[in-house]
């Protein structure tokens, strides 16, 4: 039961492994892309190849979405980023329940975001989660766990990937103690918990009264979606690409400063970040140093 291609991954490695696979639970198909064409999930693509019977309800709330589901006779049910809350019925109706594959070390960054929000908080490590799910949003007692450090410079798009990488690796680690009943749940801790809140396109907008740090996280966690952006003369400007420095400038937070000539630079309420990449609006990314060539404003303090 998944959509992105966070889910995709196990399910092919599943396959490979040669689980069987009798079902395969998807969003169902939509809009996608600048010509809005209906799009199969990647999961269901790869379903759809493999001849393994795919259904997309909206909602598993129906007695009669729950009544199919519980005929299939599954042994257990996968989950990695499906969309839709499984009830209590959909819950219990496998042999060994429902697992959930969980980007995050728990009960750190439950829900729907948990990648992004560890890079814009600045954790120095993550992982993932193999827990059997219950209920709640991400409470589940945990079967499994394998860390992973962020390192320097990621962004939500580079450690996406690892993470991918690692919940496949470590789905295969666990399945066959799962199945076999080898593994004893823990219980999360009550200590420690924190929720990852779904991205929203109005958290673009960056706040220099921050530290330059803190900039610098926001701009890694967002980078793939929704972007960060800032105004300068009126225009939003998109950051694709920057670097924090602690130089200090007597200048407010938000100003946009050039050194030399050469280094592009906002303050920030302690530091600056400098500006690697970015974008006008309509216009491709470009260089801060080609962004400067074409800049007619008034509003970047030129210092040497």
């Amino acid at each position: 039961m998944g959509t992105p291609e966070f889910a995709l991954a196990p399910l092919q490695a599943l396959v490979k492994s040669g689980y069987h696979v009798i079902a395969v639970y998807t969003q169902p198909p939509r809009p996608k892309g600048r010509g809005h064409t209906t799009t199969p999930s990647p999961v269901h693509q790869f379903a759809l190849r493999e001849k393994i019977p795919v259904f997309t309800p909206l909602s598993l709330n129906a007695p009669d979405a729950i009544e199919h589901f519980q005929q299939l006779g599954a042994d257990l049910a996968i989950v990695a980023a499906y969309g839709l809350l499984l009830p209590k019925d959909i819950l219990a109706a496998p042999r060994l329940g429902c697992i959930n594959i969980h980007a995050s070390l728990l009960p750190r960054w439950r829900g729907a975001a948990p990648i992004h929000r560890a890079i814009e908080a600045g954790d120095s490590e993550t992982g993932i989660t193999i827990m059997q799910m219950d209920e709640g949003l991400d409470t589940g007692p945990m079967l499994y766990h394998q860390k992973i450090v962020i390192a320097s410079g990621e962004t939500s798009q580079s450690l996406h990937a690892r993470m991918l990488e690692l919940g496949t690796q470590s789905l295969l680690a666990c399945l066959p103690n799962v199945l076999s009943k080898q593994i004893i749940p823990v219980p999360q801790p009550n200590i420690g918990v924190t929720y990852a809140h779904k991205l929203k396109k109005a958290e673009s907008n960056l706040d220099f009264t921050q530290s330059a740090v803190n900039v610098i996280n926001k701009i890694r966690a967002l980078a793939f979606w929704p972007g960060t952006s800032c105004n300068l003369d009126g225009e939003t400007i998109k950051i694709i690409e920057a670097e924090f420095t602690t130089d200090s400038f007597p200048y407010a937070p938000g100003t946009w400063i050039v050194i030399n000539n050469a280094n592009l630079l906002i303050c920030c309420k302690t530091g600056a970040i400098s500006l690697r990449m970015l974008q006008r609006p309509g216009a491709n990314p470009i260089s801060s140093i080609d962004f400067l060539n074409g800049y007619r404003g008034s509003s970047i303090i030129f210092i040497k």
